[in-house]
């Protein structure tokens, strides 16, 4: 009787819980459409590379040609004098160029210590298409580039040269990484069918040591994409995020139940926990889930990045440790 009475309970019971999972995934569902296509990426120059994104992702394009599209946007813009064309050299004059890329699928590209190439984010992505590797450096990325149909070309502008010029002057060997630094840009993208890409590209620290390389062009470091999750994407002191893998950090948290700005705020608190001297640098974390929430966390004040959705465009302050 007992054994009859409990069977009679746990079905009744399995019963409501099933028919209780049919509105909330339907609720899940909506929520995820409400809030997508939408794309977000780093700093000031993140408005108009989402805007490029955006043209794509309204009309039910792909993430990952939206990021591309947008991460390209700055690259050629010579006003941004830290990404692609235009961006500040190495102390030996050399404009060095980092960037990976990451699709739905796990699929990824990559290219470091990249020179005389506007857009490393499309050599990235043809890395990720044409190769079996996933990062191609140095005069190997270079040639590579050749061949798939780039176009060589001085990237070291006027400006970027006087820049250079002045600081040789005084040539600290220590580069200057701060708030007023801004480096990266980090794009990620969800799109009308619900899959996420991201990517990030960069001519990394002003005046850094020839040959060094940041954690742009780093899969886990600087960008993490898991289209069961989400997405997460850094800039700042590079050296940071490649010590504690911290852009796969903030998606695994999240995969634990983390918010995305509650991912990317506990990434902030682990570097400042393991890393004694992180007061000196600027590390900020931006994360994008999957059903379209967003946020981040930096170390200083002053990191910002741009949102384009359905609502428009915004640019938000990041929250800060210090």
């Amino acid at each position: 009787m007992n054994s009859k009475r409990q069977f009679l309970k746990y079905s009744l019971l399995g019963g409501l819980l099933a028919q209780a999972a049919v509105p909330l995934q339907a609720m899940s569902r909506r929520r995820a459409q409400a809030n997508r296509p939408i794309v977000i990426s780093t700093w000031n120059h993140g408005g108009p590379a989402n805007e490029a994104a955006w043209e794509l992702l309204s009309r039910g394009g792909r993430a990952l040609d939206a990021v591309e599209a947008g991460a390209r946007v700055p690259e050629a813009d010579p006003a941004v004098t830290t990404v692609g064309y235009g961006g500040f050299p190495d102390r030996e004059g050399k404009v060095t160029l980092d960037a990976c890329i990451m699709d739905e699928k796990q699929n990824c590209g990559s290219v470091a210590f990249l020179q005389d190439i506007r857009h490393p984010i499309s050599v990235a992505r043809k890395v990720m298409e044409e190769t079996p590797h996933v990062m191609l450096v140095g005069e190997g990325a270079r040639r590579f580039a050749l061949e798939q149909g780039f176009q060589p070309e001085n990237l070291l502008t006027p400006r970027a040269e006087a820049a250079w010029r002045d600081w040789l002057r005084e040539g600290r060997y220590q580069p200057v990484i701060n708030i007023e630094n801004h480096d990266t840009i980090g794009i990620l993208a969800l799109d009308s069918a619900g899959d996420l890409s991201g990517a990030c590209t960069t001519s990394g620290a002003a005046f850094k040591m020839h040959g060094r390389v940041g954690d742009s062009p780093i899969i886990g470091a600087g960008l993490y994409v898991d289209n069961e999750v989400g997405a997460a994407t850094a800039t700042g002191m590079g050296e940071l995020m490649i010590k504690t893998v911290g852009c796969h950090q903030v998606v695994e948290l999240m995969r634990h139940g983390y918010t995305p700005e509650e991912a990317c705020r506990e990434a902030v608190e682990r570097i400042a926990r393991k890393l004694p001297d992180y007061r000196q640098f600027q590390v900020g974390f931006l994360a994008l889930d999957k059903a379209g929430n967003y946020g981040s966390h930096c170390i200083q004040p002053g990191f910002n990045f741009a949102v384009r959705d359905q609502r428009g465009a915004r640019m938000i302050d990041a929250g800060s440790k210090l």
